[in-house]
């Protein structure tokens, strides 16, 4: 009995201790930033104790859907309906959270340019991109920040110019896309026209083009990994699931699947890599990763992390992003007959009945204007994410540390203000001066990203694009199939939910 006031004091003392730290961590990442940015007039909708504002999101998202059927020209907000409804609320900045993450949602124009203009590495990738998608990404070159960061984009950023055999290799996979549509004709009923969803050739297309330039000689090694990262990405569900708490410890049918297919991936690069051993006459992207992780440096924690995390995230950014673009095109132009005929013409004008080149590519003006508008309209990096490493000042704006920015690139392409009154029609015009003379402010076009982050490889993008599309067009005509249901949805990528369905005729 003589020991119990002494253990009830200490009891006393650890649970107040315990609420002590709760409520100083409470304050300091959940509270403090919060009420940092409303002493700066910054609003948003109050959010839920552990949740944040996910409930309202997911409410939102479920009403739109049995509410509307999207509209090509009312695009601007489907992916994410709730910024639609805090745009007409708090305006255009305005603050919200996901679990405990704190959110910008920034699209004032001015923000936008000063971010764009950034260059400090103050302002990098949000950690939630290691954590709750570390799965995908990893720490490779796309997630990384500061030293970690600038030593991989140095190690990447050369290997993907486009040179005359990345050129030849791009012509190669669209023969392919080509021959396959031939044969699907030659099997349809009448040989005339066939109902085709495009979507995998699209995929087959990028995921040819970046593992043999990944991988070289063992590129069909190389696209079983491509179909692997592409399964992952499908995976690894929407924006709505950044934040929970402790969601990606938990052993949920969702999280097995993803950690069996990272399990795979990380097996068949390892594989692949280990065939390289002594090897220095390949000069392939899997060979200036494998020598940069032998070369140390700022970055992953282990060699097999390096080449893993890094051949990851080069294939998903050099396959996903392309061949979203290009079911989005492929819709725009045969939603378009006008401008499907334009390009046409352009191309066979040019091309001659030749297959592309670096000279016929850079007199096809017309094509290139389509695919700027295609971009605008439907940019498969609808959100563009950055985190405050330090405080940082925007705007005169004092953004706190640890705060993530969104900008919502689709309300920031088709802001009337910014663009004109027909900010939602497709109208590739609108680029005969370039995206200078497109709207009002050239900082309003992030189809490739802001800043010092910029996507390194957009011109690879863009010429993938080009060739792509020149090709079918000399070949086939496009209409929208009966088939066709038009829904933007915003997984990792804002993507068609239900693919792209097109009746192919040929020329």
């Amino acid at each position: 009995m003589e020991g119990f006031p002494i253990s009830y004091n200490f009891t006393c003392l650890v649970l107040l201790l315990t609420w002590s730290l709760i409520v100083y961590l409470y304050y300091s990442f959940w509270w403090r930033p919060e009420l940092r940015l409303r002493k700066q007039g910054i609003r948003g909708p109050p959010p839920n104790f552990l949740l944040g504002n996910i409930p309202e999101i997911k409410q939102a998202t479920v009403q739109n859907r049995s509410e509307s059927t999207p509209s090509m020209e009312s695009d601007s907000f489907s992916g994410f309906p709730s910024f639609k409804q805090w745009c007409k609320k708090y305006g255009n900045t305005y603050m919200f959270k996901l679990g405990a993450l704190h959110f910008l949602y920034a699209t004032n124009p001015f923000m936008v340019k000063e971010i764009k203009l950034f260059r400090s590495l103050d302002l990098g990738k949000p950690a939630y991109l290691q954590k709750d998608r570390g799965v995908l990404l990893g720490k490779g070159v796309i997630t990384s920040n500061g030293p970690a960061w600038s030593h991989q984009r140095k190690i990447l950023s050369p290997q993907l110019y486009v040179d005359k055999d990345t050129l030849n290799i791009i012509v190669e996979s669209g023969i392919t896309v080509i021959k396959s549509w031939e044969r699907i004709l030659m099997e349809s009923k009448d040989g005339l026209d066939a109902d085709i969803m495009v979507d995998s050739h699209m995929r087959s297309f990028t995921s040819c083009i970046i593992s043999k330039l990944m991988f070289g000689h063992d590129h069909c090694r190389g696209m079983n990994v491509t179909a692997r990262c592409h399964t992952l990405f499908k995976a690894m569900g929407t924006p709505t699931t950044i934040g929970i708490p402790f969601l990606r410890y938990l052993p949920t049918k969702a999280n097995r699947n993803a950690w069996r297919l990272a399990k795979e991936i990380h097996s068949m690069i390892l594989d692949i890599a280990k065939n390289r051993c002594g090897s220095s006459t390949t000069k392939d992207i899997l060979q200036v990763i494998l020598e940069g992780s032998e070369n140390g440096g700022p970055g992953p924690s282990s060699a097999h992390e390096f080449i893993v995390d890094n051949c990851k995230d080069m294939l998903l950014a050099a396959s996903e992003g392309t061949a979203i673009s290009a079911m989005w095109g492929l819709m725009l132009l045969a939603s378009n007959p006008e401008w499907q005929a334009r390009a046409r013409s352009e191309v066979k004008q040019v091309c001659g009945g030749h297959l592309p080149n670096f000279n016929m590519l850079g007199k096809m003006k017309v094509l290139k204007m389509v695919i700027l508008e295609v971009l605008r309209l439907y940019p498969p990096v609808a959100l563009v994410s950055r985190r405050a490493l330090q405080d940082v000042k925007l705007c005169n704006m004092q953004v706190p540390k640890g705060v993530n920015i969104w900008i919502w690139a689709p309300a920031l392409h088709r802001d009337p203000d910014l663009w004109g009154p027909d900010a939602d029609k497709f109208n590739p015009e609108r680029f005969i001066d370039g995206v200078s003379g497109a709207c009002k402010s050239s900082h309003a076009y992030i189809p490739f990203g802001v800043g010092a982050r910029l996507c390194p490889g957009n011109k690879l993008g863009m010429i993938q694009l080009k060739v792509l599309l020149a090709m079918i067009l000399s070949s086939f005509n496009l209409s929208i199939s009966p088939n066709y249901r038009h829904s933007p949805t915003l997984g990792l990528l804002l993507e068609p939910e239900h693919g792209v369905n097109l009746v192919i005729q040929k020329i």
